[in-house]
């Protein structure tokens, strides 16, 4: 019996609404697993897959950080994209990871702005690369 709701939230819509029985988020320093009973935690999300498992289902999301609050099993997200993970054409993203390592990075601005578009390509083609080996 599933003992975990997870609901994740962008600006546009709510993109999960889940019964789970295990929910990884990856926080902007790692991943963390959270099972049914955790403590109430408030994290910060980094750019990564978000898994729900639900028996022998998985769900696979990419995620764009924003945060994360576990209270009463109920595991809320709140990022500001959320794409299925199926969902993510790697072609694409490849480009993207291109035309961002191209970028000029003459100032920190600069540099922050291009190292923000490598790492959340990179992180986007991990999700996708993984949901492919399945």
């Amino acid at each position: 019996m599933a003992a975990l709701t997870c609901i994740v939230v962008t600006p546009e819509a709510t993109a999960l609404d889940e019964k789970a029985d295990f929910v990884a988020v990856p926080l902007y320093d790692g991943e963390i697993g959270i099972a049914p009973a955790r403590s109430p935690l408030i994290g910060r999300l980094g750019f990564g897959e978000l898994r729900v498992r639900l028996g022998s289902d998985l769900l696979r999301y990419y995620v764009d950080g924003g945060f994360v609050q576990v209270a009463n099993n109920v595991v809320s997200v709140l990022t500001g994209r959320a794409i299925p993970a199926d969902q993510i054409d790697v072609e694409v993203i490849e480009e993207q990871l291109q035309s961002a390592l191209k970028k000029p990075a003459h100032t920190s601005e600069l540099i922050e702005t291009r190292d923000r578009a490598v790492a959340q390509a990179r992180a986007q083609l991990r999700v996708a690369r993984r949901a492919q080996e399945v």
